[in-house]
């Protein structure tokens, strides 16, 4: 995939927008706060992504991979029937997205480019859960701690989300006691090391949040727009069989296309918090790959060549559970099945 591409994959996939890709409330003026936090954990993180959806907010958030880190600013406005965003890196190569519902306008100064693709499944901060949150409890065992934290110079309440096996990550969250946006998101390993976070450093929520802050810096007339198509697809009937850890289900199996570069299959599993994407594409000698694993902070990547395919498995995983997804991929061509 081209840089491009990757951007525009990633944006659906919430953590992994840093990593590899480029893409990609409440009512008007009189805005009611969020309604009072349930006493249990899962009630709690139900208020977590209404008010990711629901609330006005405007803020800069810090977001860390590794020894790595990069901030961002995100102004969001909810009309009542449509949420709109804007989400400005900070750091780094100018780059800006502006979303309306489940359209995304990533755009790019320097190539003077718009992408836009339709927003998939995955949430991303402050938003949390793919699923509901019924799921979780399959898997992970979900704790409110009785003391507060203050974050961005808010008080919040902790919830904590510890893994039952070593399939996933345990996760430490933050939720604005008065208001119950997520204000930080620490993701654990297995011995309770931060091995990524994203948290806000500076918060303004409500009706005050100034909508002049959804328009793009730049003036775009004249720059290109490139669309991204995707259409749904069945792998298991294109030949593919790609396996699925404990408690990961598919969220969504598509195709995308963009700018006349080839197709490039997509595969997103989640267990309702995190999420595990699997690109297929064609393999190419004059772009050369580089095998095996990799990782940057909580995200783990495998590539691997598959005959004239070159398949990427990355996600919020242990690297074992990656490397377990890319090794169960198999091919085998629709001609070549025996009827």
């Amino acid at each position: 995939m081209s840089e491009v591409s990757r951007s525009a994959v990633v944006w659906s996939t919430r953590s992994l927008a840093f990593a590899m890709l480029c893409l990609v409330t409440i009512a008007s003026q009189a805005q009611s706060p969020a309604p009072a936090a349930p006493a249990d954990g899962t009630g709690l993180l139900q208020r977590i992504q209404a008010s990711a959806r629901e609330l006005n907010y405007s803020g800069v958030f810090a977001y860390q991979q590794g020894a790595s880190m990069q901030s961002s600013r995100i102004t969001h406005v909810y009309d009542g029937k449509s949420e709109h965003e804007r989400l400005e890196l900070l750091d780094g190569q100018p780059l800006e997205f502006l979303r309306k519902d489940d359209e995304i306008q990533c755009l790019l100064p320097q190539k003077r480019a718009i992408l836009i693709e339709t927003r998939t499944a995955r949430d991303r901060f402050p938003g949390l859960m793919i699923g509901g949150p019924e799921q979780l409890g399959e898997h992970y065992d979900v704790s409110v701690e009785a003391q507060p934290e203050r974050v961005a110079d808010r008080d919040c309440q902790v919830i904590t989300l510890r893994p039952r096996d070593g399939d996933r990550y345990g996760y430490r969250l933050c939720a604005d006691s008065s208001s119950g946006l997520l204000l930080r998101a620490q993701t654990l390993s297995p011995e309770d090391d931060v091995v990524e976070q994203v948290a806000f450093i500076a918060l303004q929520v409500g009706a005050d949040v100034d909508r002049k802050q959804l328009k793009p810096r730049w003036k775009t007339e004249g720059w290109r727009v490139v669309r991204t198509q995707l259409k749904p697809v069945k792998l298991a009937d294109l030949g593919w069989k790609v396996g699925e850890p404990m408690g990961f289900h598919r969220m969504m199996e598509v195709q995308r296309s963009m700018g006349g570069k080839p197709d490039v299959k997509q595969v997103m599993l989640s267990d309702g918090l995190a999420a595990i994407s699997v690109f297929i594409e064609p393999y190419s000698e004059s772009h050369p790959r580089q095998v095996g694993p990799g990782a940057r902070g909580a995200i783990n990547v495998v590539g691997r060549r598959l005959g004239d395919h070159w398949i990427t498995v990355l996600g919020e995983a242990p690297l074992g559970t990656i490397q377990q997804i890319a090794d169960s991929i198999s091919y085998t061509p629709v001609a070549a099945r025996k009827p």
